[in-house]
């Protein structure tokens, strides 16, 4: 049965993956996205809202906007985020409150405005994308690390309260994936991230998105309030 997703950050890397595995099985995936939509969006014939998830207000205009064209979320992918690196002695307050506003409280905004919708159905799925450095924290990341440890509690905590509407939360904590980000590193920094990974190798984003779209499907329906590594190996904790 085709669903209504809307996935955060989905114009590239680990959301667009998503994105495009949702609908590739016939799934109608809407994507917010703070600029222009990239190519890759349109072709895969996914909706494009502009949003900027720190801005309530715009939020709600992307959730009613996904309502009118394909109709309430069902499925949610809270993906998207920013990075400020800096070392704490250099990191501005800004800097850190930035990633937090994005990052945690961005998943908080959305998470919050899609339940209204999922509660009156009484199903739902959530997934907050994490990171392996909100388990283990990095240097030069404590505000991208806060962050990310803070939506394991937002997310286990959603699953508390809203289990009973048959709403499942769930949080996936990939490792180093090779995104545009990571690719725009030197190569050697690359080999040795891959390194210290027990698989030997760095993951791809559709890795990434099947384990999303399995915690979204119905053989996920026994599974919420876990955390679920995507790394590799690199942590086994």
């Amino acid at each position: 049965m085709s669903r209504v997703v809307l996935v955060t950050g989905g114009n590239r890397g680990i959301g667009l993956a998503c994105a495009t595995a949702f609908a590739a099985q016939g799934d109608k995936v809407a994507v917010t996205c703070r600029g222009e939509p990239p190519a890759e969006v349109l072709t895969a014939g996914l909706l494009a809202v502009p949003c900027d998830i720190t801005d309530p207000d715009q939020v709600d205009a992307a959730f009613m906007h996904v309502e009118a064209e394909l109709g309430p979320v069902e499925v949610l992918v809270a993906n998207a985020g920013i990075t400020r690196d800096g070392l704490v002695l250099r990191m501005s307050d800004d800097d850190f409150t930035d990633v937090i506003d994005t990052n945690l409280t961005g998943s908080f905004r959305v998470a919050r405005r899609a339940v209204k919708g999922m509660m009156r159905a009484r199903w739902g799925r959530i997934i907050l994308v994490s990171s392996i450095a909100g388990r283990v924290g990095q240097t030069g990341q404590a505000n991208y690390s806060a962050s990310k440890a803070g939506l394991v509690g937002l997310g286990r905590s959603l699953a508390k309260e809203f289990s009973s509407r048959g709403i499942t939360v769930n949080i996936v904590a990939p490792g180093p994936i090779l995104t545009d980000m990571l690719a725009a590193l030197p190569e050697e920094q690359q080999a040795s991230y891959a390194e210290a990974v027990p698989l030997g190798r760095l993951g791809q984003p559709g890795e990434v998105a099947e384990v999303v779209r399995f915690l979204a499907s119905d053989g996920a329906a026994y599974v919420t309030g876990a955390v679920v590594p995507v790394d590799g190996g690199l942590f086994m904790g």
